[in-house]
Parts: structure tokens; sequence; C-alpha cells
């Protein structure tokens, strides 16, 4: 039986994370969104919504997780395309370059159809 009314104690007790889970999140954070982390440690995710809102460490400690596994994977993305991988290198280019862009034109040569790529800078429009 329920003692009282909700917000006078009778909903069910509040969750805070506990130090091993707040470093669980940062773990997880590299490879799960904020709804799987909630599934993860089953619990709804409003739930686990309220909980970053109410501890910011956890919240601190999600977002330092997702940096830390785009800058490693970003350091090694520049690791290959300094070591010229062209892929690498478009990428690259493509996501972090300002004004950067890439054309494709379709040639058909002899009845065999060619892609060729294009990936240079561009002017800014408002310049």
């Amino acid at each position: 039986m329920k003692n009282g009314n909700q917000g006078d104690g009778g909903g069910a007790p509040i969750i805070v994370l506990g130090e091993e889970s707040i470093i669980q999140v940062e773990s997880l954070a590299a490879y799960l969104s904020t709804e799987q982390i909630a599934d993860y440690f089953g619990i709804g995710r409003t739930t686990f919504y309220e909980i970053m809102k109410r501890q910011p460490e956890v919240s601190e400690r999600y977002r330092k997780g997702r940096a830390t596994a785009i800058a490693t994977l970003g350091q090694g993305l520049l690791q290959d395309a300094m070591a010229n991988c062209k892929d690498s290198r478009k990428f690259y280019l493509r996501t972090q370059g300002e004004h950067w862009n890439e054309k494709f034109e379709h040639e058909v040569e002899g009845g065999v159809q060619h892609t060729v790529t294009f990936v240079r800078a561009t002017k800014p429009e408002n310049d």
C-alpha cells in the first residue's frame, strides 16, 4: 500500500548513481547513446535524463567519455591522412576543412562509365 500522495513521498524513490556507476557511464559513452546507457542500467530514458540533471557529474562524465573516444578516433584518422591514405585525407577535409567540397563527374568512354572525383576548397559565398 502506498504511503501518502504523490509528491509527499508516495512515489518511487529517487535513483542516485554511485561513483562506480558514474565511472561506467564515462566508459560506456564511447559506444552507447544516453538511451542505450539507460537501458544498460535498467532504467527509463527520462529517468536517466533526470539523473543527469540532478547529478551534473554524470552528464560531465558522459560528455568526457564521448570526447575521449572522438579524440582517439580523430587522432588515428589524422595519422592515416598524414600517411597518404587518400580516403582518410578526403574524409578529413570533407568533415573538418572549411569550404571543402567534393564534386563527382561521370564520364562514359567506350561504353564504360568512369567516375572522377574532385576535392577542392571553394570560396565562401558571403566573401
